[in-house]
């Protein structure tokens, strides 16, 4: 159940009373934000990611497969481990004020939601219909010669 505005304002209120009287107990409370921790994982990774191209540049040069094998390891581990802090400090920032209700505000469009594309034909255009196949009369002869037969049937019609 949410807060009242009542009770909001009030808590706003001993929040800052509380932090004009004690500010070194405030920061201690807050700690590390989920901004910075996204961001240090974030270059944390990078730099792991450029330990990792030089193992494998390392091992192809020493010609060490195994060597190179690691590298690349650590290379994917790195950009997946700073691709997911990255992703998840870009989140934090466009995450709506608190007491609204994201999952029922479709006004913003952050982009991990999906989105309505334009596309496609205006209308369809219809396809003539397919007339009804004739049942064929029994092949004769060989594949080779049915072939040297249509190949006969269009040089007479003129079609070569």
């Amino acid at each position: 159940m949410p807060l009242s505005e009542e009770e909001l304002r009030l808590l706003e209120q001993m929040e800052r009373a509380l932090a004009a009287e004690d500010p070194k107990f405030v920061s201690a409370l807050q700690g590390r934000t989920l901004r910075r921790v996204a961001r240090m994982r974030t270059i944390a990774a990078a730099v792991v990611f450029v330990g990792g191209v030089a193992l494998l540049m390392g091992g192809a040069m020493a010609q060490m497969t195994w060597l190179g094998i690691v590298g690349f390891l650590v290379m994917l581990g790195s950009a997946t481990i700073g691709l997911a802090a990255w992703r998840g400090h870009r989140v934090q920032e466009e995450r709506p004020a608190p007491g609204r209700d994201a999952r029922f505000d479709f006004d913003d469009h952050p982009p991990h939601r999906f989105e309505v594309l334009d596309g496609g034909r205006a209308s369809k255009a219809k396809r003539p219909r397919r007339q009804p196949r004739q049942p064929r009369a029994r092949r004769s002869g060989t594949f080779m010669q049915r072939l040297e037969q249509r190949w006969q049937h269009r040089r007479e019609q003129g079609g070569f």
